[in-house]
């Protein structure tokens, strides 16, 4: 029996890296959790155990917080674009590196003092980014939005077979946790002339279609939310941070009316019950179209 070498890759995960930039009195943070891996012709390190071709992982945390000090951190993809054409331009061994990083949100303390900071709920802006020594891939995206319609939502109509006993609502909470990843045009291959977007504000219109989406979509499945969102997020795209796919993860939060009968209450869709588990899992891809589908299915 003969064996064969298959794709590889290695690097460093989750380094935590905090970047205070200190404008007199006022100070700003960036708070980023930056995981690296590396792939190409590296070949004996697994064969021969030779690690001659092998930057260690070291010093790609190394990396990671000496670039926080030299460039600043202006945004998640600017700052995970520097790394990855550093790893590839800098060793010859190395032919392709993606950088992925979560982005946790400070809010400034009401005080007013410029120095204090509350950390903002569960949600996480993520980025990641690929260079192959020619092309980036820069996808953008967020985790652990949680949303709630309380009414204009419906769910009938469906199929049933002899283990069905769900019944049908034409009046429901549609509640999810959203995990959306979004691709953009841009590859930074048309020179100089054509600037990066501006990942911020990108960014930050992005997730607002997507609440605009969910709001105000009256909903009869939560496919259909998801398709309305991803197609508002590619929609309100700008030509300068074109978006070519999103893809969306969406659990149902499901809750049900509480049964109060018992106490002898009538729950006119006042009182309900949150099931956290188990829950319906609903994905999708909404692709510009012409577009290729690029994002995998699963994270």
């Amino acid at each position: 029996m003969t064996t064969t070498l298959g794709q590889t890759q290695y690097g460093k995960a989750e380094t935590r890296v905090v970047r205070v930039t200190r404008d007199g009195a006022t100070h700003h943070l960036k708070d980023l959790n930056v995981s690296v891996a590396l792939s190409g012709a590296m070949e004996a390190v697994h064969l021969s155990g030779s690690n001659a071709a092998v930057l260690p992982t070291d010093t790609m945390k190394n990396t990671v917080m000496a670039f926080a000090k030299k460039y600043g951190i202006a945004s998640a993809e600017d700052f995970g674009l520097l790394l990855a054409r550093h790893f590839v331009t800098a060793q010859t061994s190395i032919h392709h590196a993606r950088i992925r990083i979560e982005e946790y949100a400070w809010e400034r303390a009401p005080g007013g003092s410029g120095h204090s900071f509350v950390r903002r709920g569960g949600e996480v802006r993520t980025a990641e980014v690929a260079f192959d020594g020619e092309r980036c891939q820069v996808v953008a995206g967020v985790t652990g939005l949680v949303v709630l319609n309380s009414t204009d939502s419906e769910f009938w109509g469906f199929a049933r077979d002899p283990y069905t006993t769900l019944p049908e609502t034409r009046d429901r909470i549609l509640a999810t946790e959203v995990d959306a990843r979004w691709r953009y045009a841009w590859d930074g291959t048309d020179g100089t002339d054509t600037p990066a977007p501006g990942w911020d504000d990108a960014w930050a219109r992005a997730r607002g279609d997507l609440l605009a989406a969910f709001e105000g979509t009256y909903s009869y499945s939560l496919q259909q939310t998801l398709y309305a969102m991803g197609s508002r997020v590619v929609e309100g795209s700008t030509a300068d941070a074109a978006v070519d796919e999103v893809r969306l993860s969406l659990p149902n939060r499901h809750h049900f009316l509480a049964d109060l009968a018992p106490f002898g209450l009538a729950n006119e869709d006042e009182v309900y019950f949150a099931a956290d588990r188990p829950y319906g899992l609903i994905e999708g891809t909404v692709l510009r179209d012409g577009a290729e589908a690029r994002l995998p299915v699963t994270g």
